[in-house]
């Protein structure tokens, strides 16, 4: 079975100019969730094969 995330490095100089697309904040990779997280809008954003799924509507609610 192949998980939902995968472990494709995020390159750490798209990292350094991506922002929330609500905020338009920073966002944390979380490397072992596969995870952007936009603490100020409460969303954690997917990567998907190391590439960063900025669609609010893809984006998990979080507390």
């Amino acid at each position: 079975m192949s998980s939902a995330h995968t472990s494709a490095p995020l390159d750490q100089r798209l990292l350094s100019v991506l922002v929330c697309p609500v905020t338009k904040g920073p966002l944390l990779y979380d490397r072992e969730a596969g995870e952007l997280i936009s603490k100020q809008a409460g969303l954690a954003y997917p990567v998907r094969d190391g590439i960063p799924v900025m669609l609010p509507e893809e984006a998990r609610q979080i507390s």
